[in-house]
Order: C-alpha cells, then structure tokens, then sequence
C-alpha cells in the first residue's frame, strides 16, 4: 500500500539560520503563514536554535510573543521546536525545574512538536526533557533524536540501539539529526532500513547539503522507508541548509512515496521568501550563500561555524592558517572522545583547535569549556576520554572529573533562583517566560529589557 512521504518545513527556523545567521524577522514570516498553514506540511520548525537568541539579541523581538503569533496564525499545521535537551537553548546545563519551567511555558505557547536531542547522544541530558514534554497537557509530540556523526568509534548498529532507547524513553517518533550533512546516500538506506525494523515508531531524517550528498540521500532514505524528511522551501534551501522543498515534490511526482502537496501552492510562497532573503542580505551584509565542501566529512564543522572560526583567524593575521585549522580539529575531537559536532560540542572542539593553530603549540591555552567537555561536565562522550590527557596535558585534577552529570545538573542555579536575581536587577515583577528568557540568555536578556520595561533601582527587602 503507497505511503505519502511527509516534510517538516525549515524556512521559518533552519533554513535562515542555516543561510541567513536566523535573521528573519517575524513581520517577515507573517504575510505567508496563512499560505503555509494549508499546503499540508505534517510540522513548520518555527522556534528553538538560534532563534531565541537572535531575537532578543539582533531583532528586539520577544521569543515568547513571536511563539504566540505564529500559533495565532497556523490553526492546522503543528510547531516544531529544536531543544537542546538538559542544554535547553543555551550553552550549558540547567538544573530540573528549569528545564521543566521552560518545556511547560513552550507547550502552552504553541509547540506542537518538541525535537530534543543531546549533542553528546547521551540519553541522562534527554531524560528531564522528554519526561516534561510527556507530561504537558496539550499533549506535544516528542520526538527524540540520534546525533549523527561519523568516526571508528560510531556505526549505524549505535544509532539503532540509541533509537531503541529513545522508544523506550516514551518518544513519539526518532529523527535522525544529520547537522552536518554527513550521511551518506547508501548509509542513509542502511541506517534507515535498519530503524524500521527496530522500531515501533515513526523515523523522520534531518540533513543539510553541505557535502553535496543532500538530495540523494533523501532520495536513498525515501526508498528504504523513512517517514519524514526535513526540507526548505528553495531561497532557503540547500547549500548549508536543508535539500529543496519544491524539488522533493516533484521528484516523488506519481511516485508511490508521492507527497500529495501541490508545488504550484507553493510558487507565491517561495516567491516571497526570496524577496525577504534579498532584504537581509542587504540590510545585514550577508552572502547568502556557500559553495559545497565535500571536506566536511573530515572536520566536520557546521559551515556557519567554520566562517566564525576563519574571521578569528584572519583578525589575528593568521589567514593562511586556515588548513592548519581543519586539520587541527579532527585530532582536537579524538582527543575529547569522538564527541558529535554539533552545538556546544562543535563550538567547543573548534575553538580549542583553532587556538592550538595560533599558539603554535598543542593545548597550551584551553578554554574552560574544552575542560568542562573532557571531564565530563556535559555528560558521557562517545568514547572515554584518556585519563592521562585529562589530568596531565590539560592538568585537571581528578577531583574534577565528572562521572554523573546529573549530580551536577541539581547543583545548578533554580528558576527561583533566577527570578530573585532578575528582581534584584530591578525588574520587579518578572513573567515566567521574561524568567527564563534571562536564565537561558542573561546579558542579552537584560539589555532587551532595559529597552523595553521600565526598571526600577530597588531591591527586595
């Protein structure tokens, strides 16, 4: 019996982070999500990533209030949020009832669907977040996610074993999460093939066409029976950024796999996201676009980042050092355990790489966060870090070294906590949502509220 594949649209959250630094703007997206609501799409990604962030950061908009909006204006289509699992949508670990507080206030706000995945593919960091999501009333999908990265330690058997937990676990569907566009074709119909056999569950496939492989491996997973693929509509589609809406249509045209969203609905809508794309281009200075590097099979880097990590270079006068980099990082990363690269792990792994390549000399200078990563504050890595390295090279000693990131996890700072700090800020009468926006972000947090509440100089007695 035909099975109609389904797509998750991209272009109102990864497709711009991936090509435009997610600097689209809500009044951007408006005018087109009564057109988006009625194609069929079986999720719109809309919220989590980058997009929090650039919101108070780049935009001064509410995160919250733009939630809001797109759920005013979608009445059919589901949300979709990425979440950093026990990481949320920032940089480190945040204690239980943060993490809660925050999975409540998302389901309440709108999302229909909560990605969550761990960059470490440990399941500890996924537990509270999957765990809060089930519990929420308006009944969100879960979805849990296996971080796909390549090295000797990593196979497609792994992956089905962290797949088999996550079912497990409670989650509604698994995704694969292909951040760097490192899944083969003919990998991608063997991962797949294999999940499906394994799993009760429905297997959706996030990639980006970074290597160039993006398309076929669609094209390969499709016929091995995924579920759902990630798609963008063409001005935000591939390059860094998810393989092409419209083009995945098409190609499935009368096909068993068919879709049955009609490409021609989709012509007006792509039409306008072309005019927004040339806007930000313009008012942001942006490229726009990236040429495929087939070499990020090796390093392994997100293309945004490794443009982050070129500029650092080139400000220091050390441009022509930029090969030295690449190859840095894939000696940086098996040094930390093979860890996935994706956020933090990714930022981690390649700033610590790059500043080997400055200094000249390996691991003279390292950043906390590298440390952190190693002795295991961010949970288990794919392989066990040597204790030589840990506690010579980078002179931790073993006092530090974490075996069970949870014990640190109840450590962390409280949502209570953070409501009293933000009160002693002098803003007297925090929102929960203007709570959590402060614990995930709270420089960034604070200068939008500075512009926009009124704050009075005064602590609480």
């Amino acid at each position: 019996m035909a099975k109609p594949l389904q797509i998750m649209e991209t272009v109102l959250r990864d497709g711009h982070q991936s090509l435009m630094a997610t600097r689209m703007r809500y009044r951007q997206m408006e005018p087109m999500l009564a057109s988006l609501d009625k194609i069929g799409y079986k999720a719109l990604e809309g919220w989590g990533g980058a997009t929090f962030d650039s919101c108070l950061r780049f935009l001064d908009e509410d995160p919250w209030e733009r939630l809001d909006n797109l759920k005013a204006n979608l009445k059919n289509t589901p949300i979709q949020m990425l979440l950093r699992g026990q990481n949320l949508l920032g940089y480190n670990h945040y204690s239980n009832d943060v993490v809660e507080k925050f999975v409540q206030h998302a389901s309440a706000h709108g999302v229909g669907v909560f990605r969550i995945f761990d960059a470490l593919n440990d399941v500890r960091n996924l537990r509270v977040a999957i765990k809060a999501a089930l519990a929420c009333p308006e009944k969100p999908e879960v979805q849990g996610c296996l971080v796909y990265t390549i090295s000797p330690v990593h196979s497609n058997e792994t992956f089905v074993e962290l797949a088999r937990e996550l079912q497990e676990m409670g989650c509604h569907s698994v995704c694969i999460k292909d951040m760097s566009g490192l899944l083969a074709p003919y990998a991608a119909d063997d991962l797949v093939r294999k999940l499906k056999a394994a799993l009760d569950i429905p297997v959706e496939l996030h990639t980006h066409c970074t290597s160039g492989f993006g398309h076929a491996t669609y094209l390969k997973a499709i016929e091995a029976g995924v579920d759902i693929v990630d798609c963008a509509l063409s001005p935000f589609s591939s390059d860094t950024s998810q393989p092409c809406t419209e083009t995945i249509v098409a190609m499935l045209k009368g096909h068993e796999r068919d879709t049955g969203l009609d490409r021609q609905a989709m012509v007006p809508i792509a039409k306008h996201f072309l005019g927004v794309k040339q806007e930000l281009i313009k008012e942001f200075g942006l490229k726009g676009y990236f040429d495929i590097n087939v070499n990020v099979l090796d390093f392994q880097i997100p293309g945004g980042m490794l443009s982050n990590l070129a500029n650092q270079l080139k400000e220091a006068g050390m441009e022509d050092k930029y090969q030295d980099l690449l190859d840095e990082m894939p000696r940086v990363r098996a040094d930390a355990g093979y860890p996935p690269l994706v956020t933090p792990s990714s930022q981690i792994v390649g700033t610590m790489a790059t500043f080997n390549v400055m200094a000249g000399e390996r691991y003279k200078m390292v950043p906390n966060e590298f440390k952190d990563l190693v002795r295991g504050k961010f949970g288990r890595t794919s392989v066990p870090v040597d204790r030589d390295f840990i506690t010579k090279t980078l002179k931790i000693p073993e006092d530090q070294i974490i075996e069970d990131c949870s014990i640190e996890d109840a450590k962390g700072q409280t949502f209570a906590q953070f409501k009293d700090e933000l009160i002693n800020k002098g803003f007297l009468n925090p929102s929960d949502e203007d709570v959590l926006s402060y614990a995930l972000f709270p420089q960034v947090a604070e200068e939008f509220f500075k512009k926009h509440y009124k704050q009075i100089t005064a602590y609480r007695k």
